[in-house]
Order: C-alpha cells, then sequence, then structure tokens
C-alpha cells in the first residue's frame, strides 16, 4: 500500500467494505438498494443484471437468473445493512457477505466512510 493511499497517514482502507447480495428481479433490488442508500446503510449500491446462480437448496440443484447488488458500506455501517436485508429480503435465506478493502482511493474512501453514517448524522460535503 501506498502511504496514506486509505486517507491519513496510518490509516486503514479496512473499516470500508464491499457487501454482495442477490436479488430475484430487478425491482427488489432497487427497492432494497434505494433502501440501504435512503437510510445510510450503505453510501452505494451496484445493481448488475443478469447473474445466473447455481446452487443447492432443501437437496435438489437449483437455478435461478438474479440481479447482484454490491454495497459499499463499513464496518459499523454494515450491522443495519444485514438487519434491513433480514427484514424486507424475499428470499427465505438471503445472501449477504462482506469483505474489508486492502486499498482504495482516499477520497472515494471518505466519501463511503461519510455517507455511510446515520441520517441524521452524516455530512456529505466530502
Amino acid at each position: 500500500m501506498s502511504p496514506g493511499a486509505a486517507g491519513e497517514p496510518g490509516e486503514s482502507a479496512s473499516d470500508v467494505w464491499v457487501a454482495f447480495s442477490t436479488a430475484p428481479d430487478l425491482q427488489g433490488a432497487e427497492e432494497l438498494g434505494r433502501r440501504a442508500v435512503e437510510a445510510g446503510h450503505a453510501a452505494c449500491v451496484n445493481l448488475i443484471s443478469g447473474v445466473r446462480s447455481l446452487y443447492r437448496w432443501q437437496g435438489a440443484l437449483e437455478e435461478a437468473h438474479e440481479v447482484l447488488m454490491v454495497f459499499k458500506t463499513t464496518r459499523t455501517a454494515f450491522p443495519r445493512l444485514a438487519e434491513l436485508v433480514s427484514a424486507v429480503h424475499r428470499y427465505e435465506v438471503p445472501e449477504l457477505i462482506a469483505f474489508p478493502l486492502a486499498d482504495g482511493l482516499p477520497a472515494y474512501l471518505a466519501w463511503v466512510r461519510a455517507a455511510s453514517a446515520p441520517v441524521d448524522t452524516r455530512d456529505l460535503t466530502v
């Protein structure tokens, strides 16, 4: 990592996370993504249509066309995102997995941190 690449010297990018989930259709993905961003559970969500998933469900091999949601969030906002996904997702067992970042552009990471704060505490001027 280059010096200060994550922001201030000594600051790590690992508090910024990328989380993945899938939805059965674009409408459901848009609704969930919009709610997550509006509430400050994520700074951004990318919706990627045309994902073909193969998985085992209740003992049978299943296949589905889904929309992949890629959330940019933070370690502290992730529990709020997980609560939202659990509450409103249409799947019985929704996927939600997350990974900390190793590095990123300082300005982008600062924006994700600011935009993933709870709505009443956000400073989006970053």
